[in-house]
C-alpha cells in the first residue's frame, strides 16, 4: 500500500516508521529538511508523485481542516486518517470523495479498553471516574514545550483537545452525553496561554455520572479509569497495563506502538467496529464545545 503522512512532528515520525515496519511505502509531507527516504514539500506534488491509497493528517491540529479541504479539492479518493483530535474547533466536514475517513483515537484499540467495553455492554453501569494528568514540560523531551501547539489556544493547545482521547473513549463506552457541567482554565505558571486543567462532571446514555479530570500539571503521570456497575469494581491505570476487576488483578503486555498497528491494520483490513468515524470526531469537539460554553456561564448545558 502507498501512503503519505502529512507532517513530520513526533507522532508523523511514529506513524511513518510503523506504516513502513508493516510493508508500505511510505512518502512525508514536510516543508522542513528531514531525514528521510521519500520527502515532499506540498500534498500536491505527493499526490501526483505517489499516487497514495492511504494518507494520514498528522500536521499540527490547526491545519487539519485546510489540509482535508485541500485533498478534498484535488479528488482524492483513497482513505483518510486524521490525527486526533479532528479540528481545533468545530467546523462542518468537508463534502468528500473519500473511500473511508477517520480521527486517530487508537486508545480504541487498548486491550484493556476493549474488556471494558466488553463488560460494560452487558451491565448497568452506575458510575466511572477517569483521571489524565502528565507535566506538560515531559511530554516532549527534545522539544522546548513553550514552542510546541500544546502551549498555543490558536493552534489547537489545551487539555480538553490536546487530552481528547478521554472523551471520545467516555462516549464510545458510555454512549454520547445528556448534559454536563465544567470547570477550567489556566491555572498554573507554566509558560503558555492554552488551558492547563479541566474537570468535569457528565451524564451520558449509559452512565448517570461520569467524572473526568484533565491536566497538564501532574508530575506524576496518571492515565486511570475507574468504573463501577451493578456486578463489579472496575480500576484500570493504562500506564502501567493493569486492570483490576474487583480483587482480580491483571497486567497487560503492550508496548506503546501497539494500538497505532491495531488501528492502521483494522484500516487496512477494512474492520471499522472499532473505528473513529469523521463524524465521530466532529461530536467530540462539539462536546469540548459545550464544556468551554458551561465554563463560561459557569451552569450546566443541556445537549
Amino acid at each position: 500500500m502507498n501512503c503519505i503522512v502529512v507532517g513530520y512532528g513526533s507522532i508523523g515520525q511514529r506513524h511513518a516508521r510503523i506504516l513502513r515496519e508493516l510493508g508500505c511505502r511510505v512518502a512525508v509531507v514536510s516543508k522542513r529538511k528531514i531525514p528521510f527516504p521519500f520527502t515532499y514539500s506540498t500534498i500536491k506534488t505527493a499526490l501526483i508523485q505517489e499516487k497514495p491509497d492511504y494518507i494520514i493528517l498528522a500536521n499540527e491540529t490547526f491545519k487539519h481542516y485546510a489540509s482535508l479541504k485541500e485533498l478534498t479539492n484535488f479528488g482524492f479518493t483513497g482513505i483518510i486518517l486524521v490525527e486526533k483530535p479532528l479540528f481545533d474547533m468545530v467546523k462542518k466536514i468537508p463534502k468528500h470523495t473519500f473511500s473511508h475517513a477517520y480521527v486517530g483515537y487508537n486508545l480504541r484499540f487498548h486491550p484493556i479498553l476493549q474488556k471494558i467495553s466488553e463488560i460494560v455492554s452487558k451491565e448497568k453501569i452506575l458510575y466511572s471516574q477517569i483521571y489524565v494528568g502528565q507535566y506538560l514540560p515531559n511530554w516532549r523531551p527534545n522539544q522546548d514545550y513553550r514552542k510546541s501547539y500544546s502551549a498555543r489556544k490558536t493552534q489547537g493547545g489545551g487539555v480538553l483537545l490536546d487530552l481528547s482521547h478521554e472523551l471520545d473513549y467516555a462516549r464510545w463506552l458510555f454512549g454520547d452525553w445528556n448534559r454536563l457541567v465544567a470547570f477550567g482554565g489556566k491555572f498554573s505558571s507554566l509558560q503558555i496561554d492554552s488551558d492547563d486543567l479541566y474537570s468535569l462532571m457528565v451524564k451520558m446514555n449509559k452512565c448517570p455520572m461520569v467524572q473526568i479530570h484533565l491536566n497538564y500539571l501532574d508530575r506524576i503521570s496518571r492515565r486511570e479509569i475507574s468504573v463501577i456497575t451493578e456486578k463489579c469494581t472496575i480500576k484500570v491505570d493504562l500506564l502501567n497495563h493493569t486492570l483490576q476487576i474487583n480483587d482480580a488483578i491483571d497486567k497487560y503486555h503492550i508496548d506503546r506502538d501497539d494500538t497505532y498497528i491495531m488501528q492502521h491494520k483494522a484500516i487496512m483490513n477494512g474492520e471499522k467496529t472499532n473505528l473513529c468515524t469523521l463524524e465521530e470526531g466532529l461530536a467530540t469537539l462539539e462536546m469540548v464545545g459545550a464544556l468551554e460554553q458551561s465554563t463560561k456561564l459557569k451552569k450546566w448545558v443541556n445537549k
